[in-house]
């Protein structure tokens, strides 16, 4: 967002609030008093926001970026999660995969809520029963992504792909998998999300799905440059572009898995499906 506003002319000053009532008012009424020429509320994880009265009460645009208000009085952008997930889901069951667990975040988190509802409508749209124990509900972490994978490879009948629900948790699936003696992805699809920068350094590089910060925040500079003031906007949700590396094959029809903490020695077979 900075670098579209200053391309326009424009100065962005940023302030944190730390989720502070009183802090809040002080800010806007500090960048007011110096001038400001819009304000845009934004928050770290996407939410809906209930704007406090000095917002509402402004004479300048006010916009949203990562968050939203029931009123859709102002402008507002988010990342379109629950596509996303979908989109994620989709491109396992393209390669093959009827059997895919899922790893999600913390599930308060409208994050996590949208990219599991993606997840569903995948396999809904392909006829794919919906099994709620390959769901694993992890808090964003490598340390999550490992335990959680060290459950799915434990169940009866192991699945062939996991779409770890951001790279941190893909880390420790990737981890857990390698501890289990297992190939990616001749052995597991793994497919992340985030397109954090450690994504492309992984090995086999991991597919994963872009957060559309930058997209975002041209958005916000685009609505600015416009000098909007419609009575209601709609609010508008920026697609997560995927990105396609190694780490999704062809499943395979058996697996030999390592026990727990035991990458040599005896395997387990157990069947995928």
């Amino acid at each position: 967002m900075s670098q579209a506003a200053e391309a326009s002319g424009d100065l962005v000053f940023v302030a944190q609030s730390r989720n502070n009532a009183e802090l809040e008012a002080e800010l806007i009424e500090t960048f007011v008093a110096q001038g400001a020429s819009a304000l845009v509320y934004m928050t770290i994880f996407t939410r809906e926001v209930e704007l406090p009265q000095s917002l509402l009460d402004l004479q300048i645009p006010v916009l949203l970026l990562n968050c939203y208000a029931d009123s859709q009085q102002h402008p507002a952008v988010v990342p379109s999660e629950i596509a996303g997930g979908q989109r994620a889901t989709h491109h396992l069951i393209s390669n093959g995969h009827q059997r895919i667990a899922t790893i999600t975040g913390e599930i308060w988190m409208e994050a996590a809520q949208d990219r599991l509802k993606g997840y569903r409508r995948a396999l809904a749209t392909a006829d794919i029963p919906f099994d709620a124990d390959l769901v694993l509900y992890g808090d964003w972490s490598a340390s999550a992504g490992f335990e959680a994978t060290r459950q799915i490879l434990a169940l009866d009948e192991v699945p062939t792909a996991i779409f770890c629900q951001n790279d941190r948790m893909a880390i420790g699936c990737y981890e857990a998998l390698k501890e289990a003696g297992l190939d990616i992805p001749v052995d597991m699809s793994v497919v992340g999300y985030d397109d954090e920068e450690i994504a492309r350094h992984l090995h086999p590089q991991l597919t994963t799905s872009v957060l559309p910060h930058r997209a975002m925040g041209q958005w916000i500079a685009e609505q600015l440059a416009e000098d909007r003031l419609d009575a209601r906007h709609p609010l508008t949700k920026l697609e997560c572009p995927l990105v396609v590396r190694a780490s999704v094959a062809q499943p395979r029809q058996d697996l030999t898995i390592s026990p727990p903490g035991q990458s040599t020695g005896a395997p387990q077979t157990r069947t995928q499906s």
